[in-house]
Protein backbone atom coordinates (compact mmCIF):
# COMPACT_ATOMS: atom_id res chain seq x y z
CA UNK A 1 0.00 0.00 0.00
CA UNK A 2 2.92 2.30 0.50
CA UNK A 3 3.74 1.39 -2.47
CA UNK A 4 0.48 2.48 -4.26
CA UNK A 5 0.51 5.78 -2.09
CA UNK A 6 3.77 6.89 -2.94
CA UNK A 7 3.01 5.98 -6.83
CA UNK A 8 0.03 8.36 -6.31
CA UNK A 9 2.48 11.20 -5.22
CA UNK A 10 4.62 10.49 -8.20
CA UNK A 11 2.40 11.33 -10.45
CA UNK A 12 0.44 14.27 -9.13
CA UNK A 13 4.44 15.13 -9.75
CA UNK A 14 4.27 15.12 -13.21
CA UNK A 15 1.31 16.38 -13.76
CA UNK A 16 2.37 19.44 -12.02
CA UNK A 17 5.93 19.45 -13.60
CA UNK A 18 5.86 22.42 -16.52
CA UNK A 19 8.55 20.43 -17.81
CA UNK A 20 6.09 17.65 -18.14
CA UNK A 21 3.80 19.27 -20.35
CA UNK A 22 3.94 16.87 -23.22
CA UNK A 23 2.96 13.71 -20.84
CA UNK A 24 0.15 15.70 -19.77
CA UNK A 25 -1.17 16.85 -22.69
CA UNK A 26 -1.08 13.03 -24.20
CA UNK A 27 -1.87 11.14 -21.71
CA UNK A 28 -5.24 10.26 -22.12
CA UNK A 29 -3.82 8.12 -25.28
CA UNK A 30 -2.25 5.62 -22.95
CA UNK A 31 -3.52 2.22 -22.80
CA UNK A 32 -1.57 1.67 -19.30
CA UNK A 33 0.52 3.83 -17.32
CA UNK A 34 3.94 2.07 -15.55
CA UNK A 35 4.52 4.35 -12.46
CA UNK A 36 7.89 3.69 -10.67
CA UNK A 37 8.08 5.73 -7.53
CA UNK A 38 11.83 5.04 -6.84
CA UNK A 39 14.50 4.01 -8.99
CA UNK A 40 17.90 3.62 -7.69
CA UNK A 41 20.88 4.12 -9.76
CA UNK A 42 24.37 3.14 -8.37
CA UNK A 43 27.72 1.74 -9.09
CA UNK A 44 31.23 2.17 -10.01
CA UNK A 45 32.02 0.72 -13.29
CA UNK A 46 29.61 -1.84 -13.07
CA UNK A 47 26.33 -0.32 -12.16
CA UNK A 48 22.95 -0.81 -12.98
CA UNK A 49 19.14 0.79 -11.98
CA UNK A 50 15.86 -0.71 -10.43
CA UNK A 51 12.90 -0.51 -8.14
CA UNK A 52 9.42 -1.29 -7.79
CA UNK A 53 7.13 -0.39 -10.09
CA UNK A 54 2.89 -0.54 -10.45
CA UNK A 55 0.82 -0.64 -13.49
CA UNK A 56 -2.44 0.49 -14.09
CA UNK A 57 -4.45 -0.33 -17.35
CA UNK A 58 -7.66 0.99 -19.11
CA UNK A 59 -10.20 -1.26 -20.36
CA UNK A 60 -10.96 -1.14 -23.80
CA UNK A 61 -14.62 -2.11 -23.21
CA UNK A 62 -15.30 0.66 -20.51
CA UNK A 63 -12.66 3.13 -20.52
CA UNK A 64 -12.40 2.62 -16.93
CA UNK A 65 -8.98 2.52 -15.06
CA UNK A 66 -7.95 -0.89 -13.58
CA UNK A 67 -5.24 -2.37 -11.23
CA UNK A 68 -2.53 -1.91 -9.72
CA UNK A 69 -0.53 -4.94 -10.22
CA UNK A 70 2.68 -4.77 -8.90
CA UNK A 71 6.44 -5.43 -11.02
CA UNK A 72 9.95 -5.32 -10.52
CA UNK A 73 12.02 -2.95 -13.11
CA UNK A 74 16.24 -4.01 -13.27
CA UNK A 75 18.82 -2.69 -15.57
CA UNK A 76 22.18 -3.79 -15.54
CA UNK A 77 24.89 -1.45 -17.21
CA UNK A 78 28.63 -1.13 -17.71
CA UNK A 79 30.37 1.83 -18.01
CA UNK A 80 32.19 4.63 -16.01
CA UNK A 81 29.72 5.58 -13.56
CA UNK A 82 30.04 6.92 -9.60
CA UNK A 83 27.55 7.40 -6.69
CA UNK A 84 24.11 7.07 -6.57
CA UNK A 85 20.87 8.66 -8.45
CA UNK A 86 17.12 8.63 -7.17
CA UNK A 87 14.87 9.11 -9.66
CA UNK A 88 10.58 8.64 -10.25
CA UNK A 89 9.44 7.59 -13.57
CA UNK A 90 6.57 7.13 -15.45
CA UNK A 91 5.88 5.27 -18.48
CA UNK A 92 2.94 5.95 -21.14
CA UNK A 93 2.45 2.19 -22.61
CA UNK A 94 1.08 3.00 -26.27
CA UNK A 95 0.68 0.03 -28.41
CA UNK A 96 -1.36 -3.48 -27.77
CA UNK A 97 2.22 -4.60 -28.11
CA UNK A 98 2.97 -2.86 -25.42
CA UNK A 99 0.37 -3.68 -23.16
CA UNK A 100 0.76 -7.27 -23.91
CA UNK A 101 4.44 -7.66 -23.06
CA UNK A 102 3.00 -6.82 -19.81
CA UNK A 103 0.31 -9.32 -19.63
CA UNK A 104 4.08 -11.56 -19.69
CA UNK A 105 5.98 -12.98 -16.55
CA UNK A 106 9.06 -10.44 -17.83
CA UNK A 107 9.52 -8.88 -20.77
CA UNK A 108 12.49 -6.29 -21.60
CA UNK A 109 12.05 -3.06 -22.75
CA UNK A 110 13.28 -2.17 -26.47
CA UNK A 111 13.33 -6.04 -26.95
CA UNK A 112 9.84 -7.51 -26.78
CA UNK A 113 8.90 -3.59 -26.44
CA UNK A 114 10.32 -0.36 -28.58
CA UNK A 115 11.14 2.16 -25.52
CA UNK A 116 11.64 5.66 -26.33
CA UNK A 117 12.68 8.86 -24.29
CA UNK A 118 9.54 11.10 -24.06
CA UNK A 119 9.83 14.78 -25.10
CA UNK A 120 10.40 17.21 -21.97
CA UNK A 121 11.01 21.21 -21.60
CA UNK A 122 8.66 23.86 -22.08
CA UNK A 123 6.81 23.58 -25.73
CA UNK A 124 7.50 20.08 -26.12
CA UNK A 125 6.34 19.00 -29.16
CA UNK A 126 7.23 15.52 -30.85
CA UNK A 127 5.16 12.69 -32.49
CA UNK A 128 6.75 9.54 -30.92
CA UNK A 129 6.17 5.88 -32.43
CA UNK A 130 6.72 3.40 -29.74
CA UNK A 131 5.22 0.73 -27.45
CA UNK A 132 6.30 2.65 -24.69
CA UNK A 133 7.49 6.27 -23.78
CA UNK A 134 9.25 6.65 -20.39
CA UNK A 135 9.64 10.03 -18.35
CA UNK A 136 12.07 10.58 -15.49
CA UNK A 137 12.50 13.22 -12.74
CA UNK A 138 15.50 12.65 -10.72
CA UNK A 139 15.99 15.52 -8.19
CA UNK A 140 15.85 18.48 -11.15
CA UNK A 141 18.02 16.37 -13.47
CA UNK A 142 15.61 15.49 -16.95
CA UNK A 143 16.11 12.10 -18.35
CA UNK A 144 18.93 10.79 -16.29
CA UNK A 145 18.04 7.14 -16.59
CA UNK A 146 17.69 5.02 -20.16
CA UNK A 147 15.32 2.53 -19.88
CA UNK A 148 16.33 0.53 -22.98
CA UNK A 149 17.62 -3.06 -21.91
CA UNK A 150 15.19 -2.97 -18.20
CA UNK A 151 14.12 -6.11 -17.86
CA UNK A 152 9.85 -6.02 -16.38
CA UNK A 153 9.32 -8.85 -14.29
CA UNK A 154 5.58 -9.39 -12.14
CA UNK A 155 5.83 -9.13 -8.11
CA UNK A 156 4.07 -12.30 -7.86
CA UNK A 157 4.77 -12.22 -3.92
CA UNK A 158 3.34 -8.37 -3.39
CA UNK A 159 0.63 -9.10 -5.85
CA UNK A 160 -0.55 -12.03 -3.74
CA UNK A 161 0.10 -10.29 -0.74
CA UNK A 162 -2.67 -7.03 -2.02
CA UNK A 163 -5.31 -9.22 -3.36
CA UNK A 164 -5.27 -11.88 -0.59
CA UNK A 165 -4.63 -14.59 -3.35
CA UNK A 166 -2.39 -16.02 -6.17
CA UNK A 167 -2.62 -14.09 -9.39
CA UNK A 168 -1.39 -12.73 -12.43
CA UNK A 169 -1.04 -9.80 -14.38
CA UNK A 170 -3.80 -10.66 -16.71
CA UNK A 171 -6.38 -11.12 -13.90
CA UNK A 172 -5.51 -7.97 -12.52
CA UNK A 173 -5.52 -5.68 -16.14
CA UNK A 174 -7.68 -8.03 -18.62
CA UNK A 175 -9.85 -10.25 -16.56
CA UNK A 176 -10.13 -7.89 -13.77
CA UNK A 177 -11.35 -10.74 -11.43
CA UNK A 178 -10.09 -8.92 -7.93
CA UNK A 179 -9.99 -5.24 -6.95
CA UNK A 180 -8.65 -3.78 -3.48
CA UNK A 181 -10.30 -0.62 -2.31
CA UNK A 182 -7.14 0.69 -1.22
CA UNK A 183 -5.94 1.74 -5.05
CA UNK A 184 -9.08 3.66 -5.46
CA UNK A 185 -7.22 6.82 -4.35
CA UNK A 186 -4.70 6.35 -7.42
CA UNK A 187 -7.08 4.85 -9.77
CA UNK A 188 -9.46 8.37 -9.31
CA UNK A 189 -5.84 10.34 -9.85
CA UNK A 190 -5.35 8.68 -13.45
CA UNK A 191 -9.04 9.07 -14.33
CA UNK A 192 -8.98 12.69 -13.68
CA UNK A 193 -5.75 13.15 -15.37
CA UNK A 194 -6.78 11.03 -18.54
CA UNK A 195 -10.25 12.89 -18.58
CA UNK A 196 -8.83 16.57 -18.67
CA UNK A 197 -7.50 16.15 -22.84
Amino acid sequence: QKLVVEAERSLSNFLRDPDMSWLQQNISRSKALIIAPEIVKAGFIFGGSGGRALVVARDPASGKWVGPAFYIMATGSIGFQAGISVSEGVTKVMTDKGFNSLLATSFKMGGDASVAAGPVGAGAKSDIVSDLITFNRAKGVYGGLNFDGTVVTAADDWNQAYFGKKVLPPDILVRMSVTNRNADGLLAKVTAATAKK
